[in-house]
């Protein structure tokens, strides 16, 4: 596989969106004919969830929708891949262009709306794959399905993820859905969580098999707001917490080309407040449940930062698209002697 810097440049001469379809099916290609190298960097195991992860750096959602290149993600090192977001019904999703980089702060802004080939296809492709690692599966609602009936979406989605799941993701906290973020609200939380746990125990009984239950929520929340979301996931039992989600903010990045486009913010801008939200959320739960923290990791030092923060886990996604492979085990390295 060449070096990423020598790629780069010709990826950046594309359309965002394009590059990034492009890279998955070369990334597929290059797998199937042997020619992707494994990565495996040794790292610090991490036991929590119930579940051993090799290492605490995993891929986040959205890199790889509709879990297309799930063996990839693991020949490059990461110790866990979490595929999504998915949808009970195939979405196109947002009009296009609906992804823009910002590469003078390491940043992305898209607007894609869970535009994805549905959850039976990921289902599929997840079968086909050779991987016995640790995958996450996150799961949203269709675009047009009422809010009010959003609780259905993802039961649908639960069910039918639970046994080829390592662990589930709520997503409630893509701003690229319309009203999708109402559901962080203290009664709705409320409801939806009750609906997920109840559904999850029920799973459980009939797997045989206890798939843990993870929340995913943004950036873009106030100190009341974290305190309550802390005490819904308390209260219902949920097993883990990612936080945090893309921003709608602009802090960091005024005034630059496509700065005002609509849509969430990830890269290296979002880092602070992302962390913020950690340490936030990390002083409400007390330990009592894992933070998979996300946003901004754009270097091993930030990884590292992320768990010195609270945080058990990391993912990372834009720093990817700005460094390659070659930081996923930069960020191994920095976090064996975190936490």
């Amino acid at each position: 596989m060449p070096p990423y810097c020598l790629v780069r440049p010709f990826l950046f001469a594309m359309d965002a969106e394009t590059a990034h379809e492009k890279t998955l099916a070369g990334l597929k290609q290059l797998n199937s004919i042997g020619l992707l190298p494994s990565g495996k960097t040794p790292g610090r195991v991490v036991n929590t969830m119930g579940i051993t992860f090799p290492n605490p750096v995993g891929l986040a959602a959205g890199l790889d929708k509709n879990g297309e290149c799930i063996e990839v993600w693991d020949k490059l090192g990461f110790g866990f891949v979490e595929i999504g977001t998915t949808t009970p019904r195939p979405q196109p999703g947002n009009p296009k262009p609906r992804m823009f980089r910002l590469p003078q702060k390491q940043a992305l802004i898209n607007r894609l709306g869970f535009n994805n080939h549905g959850v039976d296809a990921l289902l599929r492709n997840v079968a086909n794959a050779r991987f016995k690692g640790i995958l996450g599966i996150n799961i949203g609602k269709n675009f047009d399905t009422p809010i009010e009936r959003a609780a259905d979406d993802y039961l649908i989605c639960l069910q039918k993820v639970y046994p080829a799941a390592s662990y589930v993701t709520v997503n409630i906290s893509s701003p690229n859905t319309a009203n999708l973020r109402q559901l962080q609200g203290e009664s709705e939380l409320d409801s939806l969580l009750g609906q997920l746990k109840a559904r999850q125990l029920a799973l459980a009984d009939q797997y045989s098999r206890y798939v843990p239950l993870v929340l995913k929520i943004a950036p873009d929340l106030d100190d009341a707001q974290i305190i309550n979301i802390a005490d819904a996931l308390r209260r219902h039992r949920i097993d883990g917490v990612i936080a945090t989600n893309t921003t709608i903010g602009r802090e960091g990045v005024e005034g630059m080309p496509h700065a005002e486009e609509t849509g969430g913010l990830s890269g290296a801008p979002v880092f602070d407040k992302a962390t913020a939200v950690v340490r936030k959320l990390s002083a409400a739960l007390a330990n009592e449940l894992p933070i998979i923290g996300v946003g901004g990791i754009t270097d091993g030092a930030r990884a590292a930062q992320k768990l010195d923060a609270g945080a058990t886990l990391v993912q990372i996604y834009t720093g990817i698209i700005y460094r390659g492979p070659e930081l996923i085990s930069e960020c191994i390295a920095a976090t064996k002697t975190s936490r």
